[in-house]
């Protein structure tokens, strides 16, 4: 029943789940499948609120559900039935379904439906089926538990499962465990039943040994037995045998020695009387005589020793006798002498066999415990053997473990300096192109604000900005910084900085944009003032404390000084001890000399009694250096903290200082870091490198005025190393080398056995750190991180930095080193002689160079000597009051100290030349004039000897800190003004660009014009369509285009007139003059610094050389020359409130100003009169700028003559007593002096010569000695040569600042010049911009009026938007103003008949005729044949065939019928319309067996059978026409698609819609089309589908091939000749089918055709028969078996197959039948009936030619 019902369900319902008899009870719990039958019996409407799921509310639901359905169909159910079917109890939903079942096929034959059936029945019963479906699903509940409770269930059941697994397991654990003891306690028992055995047998043993140890003493027997006598007599014979037998042996013994004498006595006498005793028994005797003698001698002797022999075996036997009775005589003495023994002797005796007895078995237990201890021992060595050897495995995998987790560590390590480093690249990269970008962007904003002129110096500053890593653009306001400005602040502060700087130095070295105009380049002045410098360097050197030279001698070393640094195990130590056995070196390791130092200190290292410490100090310090060196680092480490970096180095530098002078020293793996190289060589050398180049950039104070001849840079002194070796290793290299070093390490700990030898070994390497392996990796990221520094700091000064690549072996390491260490000492020897050989030069130099010595002076006064005292102090002490000239050369250093010594000294007599020109005051003035000399040298030139008289100690500490305000003063304001400057500059190209694009905004604002048009456009449009072409209408239009024309005119009148307006309040504004105000103010600024400048530096001269000639300095209470500004505003200020003079701005009038020739350069044009006030304006400051130049100018040259005047004024002062008094031949200097005293005197003046000529005052008429006269003339050449210089310098100063100051004007004007020509550009364009853009507006109103003029000539509406906006016009094509008429609909496109081919609607009329007659497929000839002609002849306007087939007569409809004849008798109507709806695409046996396995992948189930969406889905091998085109007529239907419509006209062929929904045989559809024009080639399509692979073609030859051809080919009409294109169209398919059958026949394979074809699958390919209907619509079905089937079963039991199982498709190739069938079946052949279709349509057309039709008819 089971299996009825699953068939039932699977395949006439097919319900969406297979059910199989198994499942049965499974599948029908839900109740869901249940539902699915009632739905498709459409009895269960509400069928989609079931659910598939298995949880209690789903069951609940759909039992529910189904409930009234079930007692509708008068099925017993309830809650019991739903419960059993729920439960799965077997047989519970077999018996519902049966009953189900039944009542589905009453149903079905009653016809009703459930709504029928429903509303059969009574109301009461429905309200009853109501009540009980709701207590149906109430006990439904009860009995079904919840989800959640089921879930529980299961959980608890689940978890009951775990624990009775886990109990299980427990109890196998257990009685395996009992088993185990159980076991064991077995085997305990059989071992000591086995011992207790073997004791027992070991304690019978010892008791047997026992009894056979006790001695049984017998009974004595009785004398007077019989036996007893004659055992006695026995012995008695025995006895006397034995004694006759020695007797015996005794006289044989005689008797041999007797005949041993007398044989030899007889040996002489035979040989004498022998030969003659022969001779005579010869002669007188015969033979036999004598063998008779010899006979009886022989048995005489026989006899003799046979009677000797009994003889002696008498004695024998009488011997024997006699020793047995004597011996049984003994025994008897002795048994009655044990037999007295007492028993507690035998007790004793028996004990002591016992204790022996024992004592030997605790001799072998003992024995055997030895033994066993022995093996216990050896199995213990041998376990610990395994174990460690276990333990060194295992560590060796630890340790392998260790070498890979270290390299992970390593590498990752690197991957992340790799990411570090990568990413501050990526850092430095990004922002990098952050300014670059930034600086792009500047650009172009000031490419915009400067239209494509950006100035050079902004351009420049930009690039500075850049260059030193700068933002471009602003970051912070710096108007108002706070106490503590933000970094955004500072990097804006850094950056004016920056640019202020570079400003000050293009400014002070006139380049850039302050290089001096072509007019100026010809007069350069000098660029520096020497006597200044030299002034402000004489005062720095008195200000600055005295320092004092050391005058230790430089000792000279030729011990070379090295260090070697690398990575840890780069081999240094190893290097270093090589080197050391082969050079005298000492090398010095920073770990070895901390702990030799801690060591120090716990040795309590005292300092010798030797030493030079002074006895208070020794008691304090008593350590030595070293021991408070490793007190302090053992203190540091016992914290836990890291030894300082200075500790270090005085560690080192400690043993440095330890080691003699001339020994070479070499340091191991010391400095570490860049710190410790700088601590070490500040330590060694005494300079600090860093400290050396800041002193020298801070000794020169003055940037103002250098003293040339002490500008020179001091050189860096020479490192503290003469070489540094670099053993270079890579990392991993470095790691693996620790790794071989722990490894052999560990491998030698655990080769040694003995404790002891254990203990050597780790006492001989202790050296190896045991904390190693932790720190090789911080120490590698150490070095890694400190190299760059130092390498940095080894290659700067001079590069000592020598690499060695350490990845080499350890001999060719050594090697290299030795080598370099060797180069270095010849280095160092050579440097040395060198040096030697120099000193050795400059001392020659010097004393050859040495003047002689000067005569001694006269005595002075008393009075004079303390003045000369002081005058000679300073040259006495060089080193504490001059300046150290150690660098500059000894020639330079001469010619200094000779002028010192001419000025510095009155009362010495200078060498040189220069006294002998000057004439004594005691000589005649009768001497000859002396020859021309050269002109003397200038003050500041090179030859010029400085004035170095001495000056107070208070004038340096003032002057010094004045010079410092001054310069400070100076460079702070000059940067400040330029600074302002420069952001006038940016301001101005901003507010330029603000009024450009705020004026063109403006001429931008929107108007209303556009409002306007769009009324005329609606008024246009609106217009009657019957007035267009009225004329008085057409002139109405043209009059409101005009007067639409003028008020867009009127509009753009009035904007011109607001723009002009808008442009002259641009120019009205006050900007420019403020801005040129302002730019003037600035340079006007720039005269008056240095104005300050120049008064200050003069008044610094002025009390410098007052100072040295000993005069007091004037207090100049007159204040400074003030340049005056310009005033910005009008407001009345009072002038004691200014500071600085302000003057109003010159206004001139245009009347007045006349323009100049640069002024119409830039005005240049047509005459703008807004310009005109600009013009002037401009003039007017021309003038002003001039003017403020002049009075600065002026001013200058007026302080210089005053100064000169002052000079004048005293030297007159001073003279006029020295005239009185000497009366002198010095009269042309007095007539100098007098023609210089010429011009007037002030009053001030006066009084300030009054004051300071207090000698003058107190001259007298005294007579003067020669020496004195002398003296005062030096007085006065040192005064004159003091004028002389300070004169100089102040015209120097004069002539840099009147430079400057023209500069400064210069530059003022161009940029006041540029300033104009950029604003009034600006305003022109404004003007241009103005103009064009007035002229657009005219314009695209004019073209509004074309467009519209046009329309209304043309009499047509303007559709699209008219855009008018500002100067723009255009038809705007995206907006319309009314809407287009509707477009026609394209008509549904139409099949046109073509060459006789059916369309698809009479493809699809034949098909519904033939599918009624005979819906299998299969009709008789003779009914196809009337059904064709029916259709043909009784056509009716249907339309069933193309006007090509009307022509066709019955022999002709007969013929085809023929060419369709299955086995002569059937037609396939299918196979007939797919030949009749050719042309589609003939596909290859690749494209079905591609189209065979698509279809098979679609079909999931694999029922054989696909759907219409599966179908289209898989597809076949053809599409639609891709090549379709579009008409673009919109009234022409689109081209008809027919392959799209032949492939879904295949499937309504083909398909089986008797199904729902209809299904498709594929395989059999694929088998219509392999059919192919050679049969033969069809038929191996057909066997490759029904198989689904290829099948390969065996060809026998093309002769037969095309016999048989052409045997299939011909047709019933045996007398038509075929025309000559089909002739020539068969020759051709003939060829290609040979060449295909040729290539094919190369390309099989030899394993071809080895898949297994079946009966079912033989019989499905070859239709012999099948069940077929014929034309008359009540004949019954005819059913026939296949005609082949007996043939094939014959084949299979010939090729012996088992119950006609599957046979190999080459073996059944091969059998004759299959062979002869393949070659003569004709159902896979296409038949051509396009050629009856020709040849109709030709007989059509001929009239007296003869139809092949009715040839045939005769025929037949």
């Amino acid at each position: 029943m089971s299996e009825i019902l699953c068939q039932w369900l699977n395949q006439e319902l097919k319900v969406s789940r297979t059910v199989s008899p198994k499942s049965f009870a499974k599948a029908f719990s839900t109740g869901y499948l249940i539902g699915e039958v009632l739905h498709k019996f459409e009895l269960q409407g509400d069928f989609s609120e079931f659910s598939e799921s298995r949880t209690s509310t789903a069951k609940l639901n759909n039992f529910s559900r189904l409930e009234p359905t079930l007692h509708l169909l008068g099925v017993q159910f309830d809650q019991n039935v739903a419960q059993s079917i729920i439960t799965e109890q077997p047989g519970a939903a077999t018996k519902l379904l049966y009953q189900l079942y039944i009542a589905l096929q009453r149903k079905k034959k009653s016809g009703l439906t459930g709504l029928e059936m429903q509303t059969m029945q009574p109301l009461t019963n429905l309200r009853l089926q109501n009540m009980r479906s709701e207590a149906f699903r109430e006990r439904l509940k009860i009995l079904i538990p919840r989800q959640t409770d089921f879930n529980l269930m299961r959980v608890t059941y689940r978890f009951q499962e775990k624990y009775r697994r886990m109990r299980e397991d427990v109890d196998r654990v257990h009685s395996e465990k009992l088993e185990r003891m159980q076991k064991l306690s077995e085997e305990q028992r059989c071992f000591n039943i086995e011992k207790q055995r073997l004791s027992r047998r070991r304690q019978n043993e010892i008791m047997a040994q026992i009894q056979a140890a006790i001695i049984q003493i017998p009974k004595p027997a009785s004398n007077h037995t019989l036996k007893a006598l004659e055992a006695q007599k026995m012995m008695k014979k025995k006895k006397g045998a034995e004694d006759v037998a020695n007797e015996i042996k005794k006289f044989e013994a005689l008797i041999k020695k007797d005949l041993q004498a007398k044989e030899s006595a007889s040996k002489t006498s035979v040989d004498t009387t022998g030969p003659m005793t022969t001779d005579l028994l010869n002669t007188y005797s015969d033979d036999d005589y004598i063998k008779k003698i010899q006979k009886r001698l022989e048995e005489d002797a026989f006899a003799r020793e046979q009677r000797e022999k009994r003889r002696r075996r008498l004695l024998m036997d009488q011997l024997i006798a006699h020793e047995a009775q004597e011996e049984a005589y003994r025994e008897e003495q002795l048994i009655n002498r044990l037999m007295r023994q007492s028993q507690q002797e035998r007790r004793i005796a028996v004990q002591l066999m016992h204790v022996r007895h024992e004592k030997d078995v605790l001799w072998q237990n003992r024995i055997f415990r030895e033994k066993q201890y022995e093996e216990r021992r050896l199995k213990d060595f041998q376990d610990a053997l395994d174990r460690e050897a276990a333990l060194a495995k295992q560590a060796k995998i630890d340790f392998e473990e260790q070498i890979l987790r270290e390299k992970e560590i390593h590498e990752q390590i690197a991957v992340e300096r790799a990411q570090a480093r990568y990413k501050k690249h990526y850092a430095v990269c990004a922002e990098i192109l952050d300014q670059i970008l930034d600086l792009s962007t500047k650009v172009a904003d000031y490419r915009m604000l400067t239209n494509n002129l950006i100035p050079h110096k902004m351009m420049h500053d930009w690039k500075e900005l850049f260059f030193n890593g700068k933002p471009i653009y602003e970051q912070a306001s710096i108007k108002q910084i706070a106490a503590k400005p933000t970094e955004e602040q500072l990097i804006e502060l850094e950056k004016r900085d920056l640019l202020d700087s570079n400003d000050y130095d293009d400014y002070k070295n006139m380049v850039g944009e302050w290089a001096l105009p072509e007019e100026m380049a010809e007069n350069l002045p000098p660029s520096n003032n020497c006597i200044l410098g030299h002034v402000l360097h004489r005062l720095v050197e008195k200000s600055l404390p005295p320092q004092v030279e050391s005058t230790e001698p430089e000792l000279l070393s030729s011990s070379v000084k090295g260090c070697v640094l690398g990575k840890t195990f780069s081999g240094k130590t190893t290097t270093l001890k090589s080197l050391q056995k082969d050079f005298p070196v000492k090398i010095l390791s920073i770990d070895t000399l901390v702990q030799e130092a801690i060591q120090a200190y716990h040795d309590n290292e005292k300092v010798s009694e030797a030493s030079s410490i002074p006895q208070e100090d020794r008691k304090e310090d008593q350590l030595t250096v070293r021991a408070q060196l490793g007190a302090k680092s053992e203190q540091l480490l016992k914290k836990g903290k890291s030894i300082p970096d200075m500790l270090l180095v005085n560690i080192m530098v400690n043993a440095i200082n330890g080691i003699p002078v001339n020994q070479n020293w070499i340091l191991d793996g010391f400095p570490m870091t860049l710190n410790q190289a700088q601590l070490l060589e500040e330590t060694l050398t005494g300079c600090n490198r860093y400290l050396m180049e800041a002193e020298g950039k801070a000794a020169q104070i003055s940037t103002l005025a250098v003293d040339p001849t002490t500008s020179k840079e001091v050189p860096l002194p020479s490192s503290a190393f003469d070489f540094v070796i670099l053993l270079d290793i890579s990392d991993n290299s470095s790691l693996s080398r620790m790794n071989d070093v722990m490894a052999e390490e560990f491998s030698r700990v655990i080769s040694h056995e003995d404790t002891s030898e254990h203990a050597a070994a780790e006492s001989q390497h202790v050296d190896v750190d045991p904390n190693l392996r932790d720190q090789i990796q911080h120490r590698i990221i150490g070095f890694l991180d400190n190299w760059p520094l130092l390498e940095q700091w080894f290659s700067e000064p001079e590069n000592i930095l020598i690499r060695i690549n350490a990845e080499i072996d350890k001999n060719s390491l050594c090697q290299k080193v030795k080598e370099i260490f060797a180069t270095e000492i010849m280095k160092k020897k050579n440097k040395v002689e060198k040096r030697l050989e120099e000193k050795e030069a400059e001392k020659k130099a010097a004393s050859l160079a040495e003047p002689p010595p000067p005569t001694p002076p006269l005595p002075p006064e008393p009075e004079k000597e303390k003045e000369t005292h002081q005058q000679r102090d300073p040259s006495k002490t060089p080193p504490a009051k001059g300046k150290p000239q150690s660098e500059t050369s000894p020639g330079k250093q001469e010619s200094l100290q000779d002028g010192k010594g001419k000025k510095g000294s009155p009362k010495g007599k200078p060498p040189g030349g220069k006294v002998q020109v000057k004439k004594s005051p005691v000589g005649s003035t009768d001497i000859p004039p002396t020859p021309v000399a050269p002109p003397p040298p200038k003050p500041g030139s090179e030859e010029w000897v400085y004035v170095n008289e001495p000056i107070p100690e208070e004038i340096p500490s003032f002057l010094v800190p004045y010079w410092e305000l001054i310069e400070n003063s100076y460079i702070n304001t000059i940067k400040t003004i330029l600074r302002h400057l420069r952001e006038d500059q940016h301001e101005v190209l901003k507010y330029l660009y603000e009024i450009t694009t705020s004026f063109q905004e403006f001429l931008r604002r929107p108007d209303h014009k556009q409002d306007f048009v769009a009324q005329w456009q609606a008024d246009f449009n609106s217009f009657p369509d019957d007035l267009w072409e009225d004329e008085e209408t057409k002139a109405e239009l043209h009059q409101r285009v005009n007067d639409l024309r003028d008020r867009l005119w009127d509009i753009c009148d009035a904007r011109k007139e607001e723009a002009e307006q808008e442009r002259l309040d641009i120019i009205n504004e006050s900007w420019l003059q403020d801005s040129l105000g302002i730019t003037m103010n600035h340079f006007f600024s720039l005269m008056q610094a240095e104005l300050n400048r120049f008064q200050d530096t003069k008044k610094l001269l002025q009390d410098y050389y007052r100072a040295m000639e000993r005069k007091i300095p004037i207090d100049d209470s007159k204040r400074f020359t003030r340049i005056p500004l310009i005033r910005l505003d009008s407001k009345d200020i009072s002038e004691n409130q200014l500071r600085i003079p302000l003057v109003p701005r010159i206004s001139i009038s245009p009347e007045t100003g006349v323009p100049r020739p640069k002024l119409k350069a830039i005005l240049k044009g047509k005459i703008d009169y807004s310009l005109e006030n600009v013009q002037t304006n401009f003039e007017a400051d021309e003038r002003l700028v001039m003017d403020t130049w002049q009075q600065a100018s002026l001013a200058i040259s007026n302080m210089v003559a005053a100064e000169i005047h002052q000079r004048l004024i005293e030297e007159d002062k001073e003279n006029q007593p020295a005239e009185s008094k000497e009366k002198s031949p010095q009269m042309s200097t007095n007539k100098k002096g007098k023609k210089e005293n010429e011009p007037p005197k002030n009053k001030k003046e006066d009084k300030h010569g009054k004051g300071k000529s207090p000698p003058v005052a107190e001259a007298a008429p005294v007579v003067f000695t020669a020496e004195e006269i002398a003296e005062i003339e030096k007085k006065n050449e040192l005064r004159l040569r003091i004028k002389e210089e300070h004169l100089a310098a102040l015209q120097f100063e004069e002539i840099a600042t009147q430079f400057r100051l023209e500069l400064i004007k210069s530059k003022a004007l161009s940029v006041l010049e540029d300033l104009i020509t950029k604003v009034v550009d600006i305003y022109k364009l404004m003007e241009k911009w103005l103009g064009e853009r007035y002229l657009n507006e005219m314009s695209s109103v004019e073209k509004l009026t074309e467009v519209a003029r046009y329309h209304i000539e043309t009499a047509t509406k303007i559709q699209n938007e008219l855009y008018l906006n500002q100067e723009d016009f255009f038809i705007n094509g995206d907006i319309k103003v009314f809407p287009d008429p509707p477009l026609p609909k394209r008509p549904p496109p139409v099949e046109k008949e073509e060459d006789g081919t059916l369309t698809i609607e009479q493809l699809d009329n034949l098909r519904d005729q033939f599918l009624d007659m005979a819906p299998k497929g299969i009709i008789g000839s003779k009914a196809f044949t009337d059904i064709l002609l029916d259709l043909m002849t009784l056509n009716l306007g249907t339309n069933n065939f193309p006007s090509s087939w009307m022509h066709l007569t019955q022999p002709e409809l007969q013929e085809l019928t023929y060419l369709l004849i299955v086995n002569s008798e059937f037609v396939d109507w299918r196979k007939f319309l797919l030949v009749t709806a050719l042309p589609w695409p003939i596909p290859l046996e690749e494209e079905l067996l591609e189209t065979l396995q698509r279809f098979k992948a679609v079909d999931e189930e694999q029922m054989g059978t696909v759907t219409f969406e599966q179908y289209m889905q898989a597809g076949l091998w053809f599409t639609g026409d891709e090549d379709i085109k579009i008409p673009e007529n919109p009234l022409e239907p689109l081209p008809y698609n027919r392959q799209v419509h032949l492939i879904e006209f295949f499937f309504r062929l083909f398909a089986d819609y008797e199904m729902d929904p209809p299904q498709l045989d594929y395989t059999q559809m694929l088998l219509y089309f392999a059919c192919h024009p050679d049969p033969v080639e069809g038929v191996y399509r057909a066997l490759s589908v029904a198989i689904g692979t290829h099948i390969f073609r065996k060809v026998e030859g093309p002769v037969m091939t095309a016999e048989k051809t052409s045997s299939t080919d011909l047709s019933p009409v045996e007398g038509y000749v075929e025309t000559e294109e089909n002739a020539e169209r068969e020759k051709r398919e003939f060829a290609e089918e040979k060449e295909e059958r040729d290539q094919k026949e190369v390309d099989i394979p030899e394993n071809a055709n080895t898949e297994k074809i079946s009966m079912e699958t033989l019989l499905r390919v070859f239709r012999g028969g099948s069940e077929v209907k014929d034309a008359n619509r009540f004949t019954s079905h005819l059913k026939r078996e296949n005609i082949y089937a007996e043939s094939f079963m014959k084949v299979f039991q010939e090729l012996e197959t088992k119950d006609l199982e599957p046979i190999e498709v080459a073996v059944l190739l091969k059998h004759p039948f299959i062979q002869d069938l393949i070659a003569n079946y004709p159902d896979y052949k296409i038949p051509d009936i396009k050629m009856i279709l020709q040849r109709s349509v030709h007989v059509a057309g001929s009239d007296g030619e003869r139809s092949p039709s009715r040839l045939t008819e005769e025929k037949k």
